[in-house]
């Protein structure tokens, strides 16, 4: 009988190569296990930024289509075409692992499936990490529930909001609770921001939200409420950053056609994919996040109070354990425009009070998030 390797040799599958909140997370942990002497190889569906971010850190990446679950495939076509995807991967990462002499194979996302079957089967020890709530459709997070349950050997939830909703399905004693942490020397540091380039006066107010370009991420309403404020304040700007997955650009081209019906749209810049974050957040004084559904834990609003801005979200998901509300920045109603965006004039009114609440959001995310505590919990679940 072969003989387990003496150094921890971990399998990472992550669902895509951006660099959005997940996938900076998984940069994060790639690196952690790397540096903490374990053996590394990272599977990914597509090249892209995070693949390119993890060679430069001298990490193992292969490219594979893993057969990735997205709200697209959810019809008899596009399931048919999962099950076909993922048997092939799975095929192929069963070889791989064998080949690479893996022990543990961790899996980023809910919307990652192959690592838990080869685990489950081949009997290689399984760490889920979990950044969802999926609440609809019911029957799907009943079933993704019990495939957790009984394919994981330890799950790693992002907030407690995220605990609340899968402690319905998988195992007290599975569930480990770890909020992100990540590297704030970019938003610690000065920057000039964006406003010369895009030609935003140094008097103006700047609003903005970053996030992908999805049916819940919020640009709608972002939309909705800027319109509000818009009506009630002089010389506000407002940015715009993400992207859309791949297939689905027509969500992109969408919101640039409803930001052109804007009367004020010449003071509305939808920017795309950014990579300097650091830089479009030191453009802005207020960050919004108004997301529909519950937000796990967005790491964007890590991002931003490292920034020193004040965060405004809806009141839902994770933003109600990272938003101290009045203090470090308020939670804002879901679909009322008009009541949210009198909360943010408060803010507008008073620049001294945009200084001192983003003075405290930098202080709470950096004593409470941090990355040497998120590096020694996530070392704890693979030793």
């Amino acid at each position: 009988m072969k003989s387990k390797p003496k150094t921890k040799r971990v399998m990472m599958l992550h669902g895509s190569s951006d660099l959005y909140g997940a996938s900076k997370i998984f940069l994060f942990t790639a690196s952690i296990l790397q540096e903490g002497g374990f053996y590394v190889v990272v599977i990914l569906s597509e090249d892209g930024p995070l693949a390119d971010e993890l060679k430069k850190r001298g990490i193992k990446v292969k490219l594979l289509r893993l057969g990735i679950i997205r709200r697209k495939y959810f019809n008899v076509k596009g399931l048919i075409n999962r099950v076909k995807v993922t048997y092939k991967a799975y095929k192929q990462l069963g070889a791989l692992a064998k080949a690479e002499n893996i022990t543990h194979i961790y899996s980023n996302t809910a919307a990652v499936w192959v690592g838990a079957f080869l685990s489950k089967i081949k009997g290689y020890t399984h760490i889920w990490h979990l950044h969802e709530i999926i609440v609809k459709p019911k029957f799907f997070s009943l079933w993704l529930g019990k495939l957790v349950q009984y394919n994981s050997d330890t799950v790693i939830v992002v907030s407690q909001a995220v605990k609340k909703h899968w402690e319905k399905y998988v195992s007290g004693n599975k569930l480990q609770l770890i909020y992100n942490g990540i590297d704030y020397n970019p938003y610690l540091c000065q920057s000039v921001g964006l406003r010369k380039e895009l030609g935003i006066p140094d008097d103006a107010r700047v609003i903005g939200m970053i996030g992908r370009v999805n049916s819940w991420k919020g640009q709608e309403y972002f939309l909705e409420i800027s319109e509000e404020l818009n009506k009630k304040f002089l010389n506000l700007y407002f940015l715009l950053i993400g992207d859309a997955f791949p297939g689905e650009e027509h969500l992109f081209e969408g919101l640039e056609q409803r930001i052109l019906e804007k009367e004020f749209s010449d003071r509305i810049y939808n920017l795309g994919f950014r990579k300097d974050i650091s830089d479009v957040l030191a453009t802005m004084d207020i960050f919004i996040l108004p997301s529909l559904l519950p937000d796990p834990f967005p790491t964007v609003i890590l991002e931003a109070m490292a920034a020193a801005k004040p965060v405004v979200a809806t009141a839902q998901g994770g933003a109600l354990e990272m938003i101290d509300h009045g203090k470090t920045g308020y939670h804002i109603p879901l679909h009322k425009a008009s009541e949210s965006a009198n909360i943010i004039g408060d803010l507008i009114d008073s620049k001294s009070q945009i200084n001192k609440i983003g003075k405290e959001a930098r202080k709470s995310v950096v004593g409470n998030f941090s990355l040497p505590k998120y590096r020694q919990e996530i070392l704890n679940i693979f030793s």
